[in-house]
């Protein structure tokens, strides 16, 4: 089965927001922490408390969209930086991540919805420097 991405309805996006939520609640709910990937990744490689609750975490973040284009066939993507750019990009995200105590999973899905100051300003944080960088790379 092939999915026509560029006539996805707000139904499949919707869906996908709630599966992100329910994840959320489902790790709060079962091991009280918070669903932060930075923090989770980290405190995987760093700390030997809880490690095999986040790689199994991990693992599914990778397995999740395997196991979907499995199903549903090939997911068309479009690289539009290079490698270099795209490497520079992530150790700029990592050093966010490090300054903002957390990233966009963990302030932006988790932190938004327990109404966090904290959160809500890191996130509007992410969004506008998401915004001056498409602004700034298309300028290039």
């Amino acid at each position: 089965m092939q999915i026509d991405w560029a006539n996805l309805t707000i139904l499949e996006s919707t869906l996908g927001g709630a599966l992100i939520g329910l994840a959320a609640v489902l790790l709060m709910a079962f091991n009280g922490r918070i669903m932060g990937i930075s923090g989770i990744a980290g405190m995987a490689l760093h700390s030997r408390d809880g490690r095999g609750w986040r790689i199994a975490f991990l693992v599914g973040t990778i397995a999740g969209p395997l196991l979907f284009t499995a199903l549903f066939g090939r997911v068309e993507m479009e690289m539009v930086a290079s490698l270099p750019m795209l490497a520079i990009a992530g150790l700029v995200v990592g050093l966010g991540t490090a300054l903002g105590s957390g990233c966009t999973s963990g302030h932006g899905i988790c932190g938004i919805s327990r109404f966090s100051v904290r959160s809500i300003g890191a996130t509007i944080c992410f969004v506008a420097t998401g915004m001056v960088t498409v602004f700034i790379i298309g300028l290039l």
